[in-house]
């Protein structure tokens, strides 16, 4: 199993962004966490990051016929890009929607996910474990077949 894990805008700046809200990690150091995680359990995983809505749409676009799923942190544009939530069911692959912070316990701007009706499921809340939930629903859904 192959999975891309595509990061949203200013989570290049994770470590130094609101730690009290996103965490002290790094954005390296979370991702190097994710690739033991999934090597773990034989899954192979490449990391992109785009501070542009373009930017996350085109490598959406990018995954077919090269991954068998996606975990996406879409930041921001979790909550009003119907661009990119017509890119995930363009692409029907499996996306896993994800968040370090529980969304839903924050700004009421933030409790709706427009790409989530498009997404597999959503994991929020628990900072870069969230990433390791998703592998780890990815390496399920492999087994159930």
């Amino acid at each position: 199993m192959k999975l891309l894990v595509l990061n949203g805008p200013n989570l290049n700046l994770l470590g130094m962004r609101e730690p009290g809200v996103y965490g002290s990690d790094s954005y390296d150091e979370i991702c190097r966490r994710i690739a033991g995680h999934a090597a773990a359990r034989d899954i192979a995983v490449d990391f992109a990051q785009s501070n542009s809505e373009g930017g996350v749409i085109d490598r959406l676009h990018a995954c077919i016929g090269a991954y068998d799923g996606v975990i996406l942190n879409a930041g921001a544009y979790t909550h009003y890009s119907y661009a990119i939530r017509d890119a995930i069911a363009a692409i029907r692959l499996p996306v896993i929607e994800v968040h370090l912070s529980n969304i839903h316990a924050r700004e009421e701007f933030r409790h709706t996910s427009v790409i989530a009706p498009a997404c597999r499921g959503q994991i929020a809340g628990f900072g870069p474990v969230s990433y390791l939930l998703a592998v780890d629903a990815f390496a399920e859904m492999a087994a159930e077949g």
